[in-house]
This record gives structure tokens, sequence and C-alpha cells, in this order.
């Protein structure tokens, strides 16, 4: 049995929101759409949104900086939104790990939302029916899509990268060889939930210094500085003109 889920690297995220923006555009018109969106533009919008961005501020000023964290349906091993559904809607698929909503037998309850420590779930309003993330399930097993766009609309959609998928399961798979080589770590793991989306911390990168742009930056500082000189020398000439 295999679990698929994604491992997110917090330390190339940027918050670019593509992630979302993708996701959106694939599931509104996929199986599992639409996304129901609600006066958009509005003071108050509303809409259905498989993945969000969250913005923290970290640090004491003036060592502060910005965290991005991606969320999305953890598909967690012990999934507490499975075992409260009444009509068995949510459920969690043997073979993949997935985490389901059949649309059918969804009654709207709210169950499945109020168990979910990490805030997933999705109310249609519209519809009347819970949804989240499926790992974009009919991209996956599309063999009408080429073998390399065979992966969920976010992780497609990343410019750094940020996004890995695979079986964490799988000690050959480049997910879970990540998770080990930068110590991955689950969301509120005190939940007991499991959850298979791993995230890799925040860390100090090596940064290669091109020496040709610190030359280029010198020079231009040098250069205003001339300048500087220069207009204040003619004032104080034309001071002394006057």
């Amino acid at each position: 049995m295999a679990q698929l889920a994604l491992v997110i690297d917090l330390n190339k995220c940027v918050g670019c929101h593509a992630c979302a923006t993708n996701c959106k555009a694939w599931n509104t018109a996929g199986v599992f759409g639409p996304l129901t969106d609600i006066e958009p533009y509005s003071k108050k919008p509303y809409g259905v949104w498989f993945n969000r961005v969250q913005t923290y501020e970290v640090g004491t000023f003036p060592n502060t900086e910005i965290i991005y964290l991606p969320k999305s349906c953890m598909h967690c091993k012990d999934a507490p939104c499975v075992k409260v559904c009444p009509t068995q809607a949510s459920y969690k698929r043997k073979e993949d790990g997935i985490v389901l909503v059949d649309y059918k037998r969804c009654i709207g309850c709210k169950y499945c939302s109020w168990a979910c420590p990490y805030g997933c779930r999705e109310f249609d309003i519209r519809e009347g029916i819970m949804k989240k993330c499926t790992l974009c399930l009919d991209r996956i097993y599309n063999e009408n899509l080429p073998e390399d766009e065979r992966k969920p609309a976010c992780v497609l959609a990343c410019p750094t990268r940020a996004r890995i998928f695979g079986d964490i399961d799988d000690p050959q798979s480049l997910a879970s060889q990540v998770i080990s080589e930068f110590m991955g770590y689950k969301l509120m793991p005190e939940a007991n939930t499991s959850p298979s989306n791993h995230y890799l911390p925040r860390r100090q990168s090596k940064i290669k210094i091109d020496e040709d742009v610190v030359n280029v930056r010198d020079y231009a500082i040098v250069t205003t500085e001339k300048k500087v000189t220069s207009y204040k020398v003619l004032i104080a000439e034309d001071i002394a003109i006057a």
C-alpha cells in the first residue's frame, strides 16, 4: 500500500500563490469541480479553494522574516474526518492513501470540517457539500497526459520547485528521500492524525556571490559619491560668484 503526499520546502516557497491559482483552475473544470466563487470582488468574497497559502512574520525587529505556509488536505493516515462522517462520504483509498469525498453521499453536515485540526475542508455553499484537495486524482492516473505531467496541478505550477509529489512510504522515492535528508516534519503531530503531507524547514542557504555584480555595485556607489561631490562644488562656486 502506497501513501501519496506532498512535501513542501518552506525554504523555497516565495508565497506567489501559483499553486493555489493553478489548483483552482484545474479543479474548477475538472472532475472534482466546480469550485464556487461568490462575489469575488466584493467586500465579503467567498470562494472554495483546495489550496491556500498562509503568511506569517516571525522574529523580532530588525531580525524578522516572512514565512509562507501553503496548506491543503494532509491526507492523514488516521484521518479524523473519515471517522466522524455519518454517511461515509469521506473515505481513504487503500491503494494510494488519498482521502476523498463522495459528493453523492455528502449531506453537508460539516462534521468533517469540525474534526479536521488543519482547517483544510472547504464547504461549497452553492452545492451544499464539502470539498477538499484530491491530489489531482484525475491527473496523476490520466494516461492521456505525458508522464511528466501526471502530477498535482500545484506541483506543476510552482516556479521555485518548492513542492514534491510522491509516495512517502517508498524509501526510493524523491519525496521520501528529501524528508529524510532535510528533516521533514509533520504539521501538528500532537493532533495524532499522522498527516501524510510533510514540510521541509527553513534553513541557511549557501549563496555564491558573483564578483562582477559586486564590482558593478561598488562602481555605482563610487560614481554616485563623485557626482554628489561635484554637485556640491558647483553650488559653492555659484554662491561665491554671487
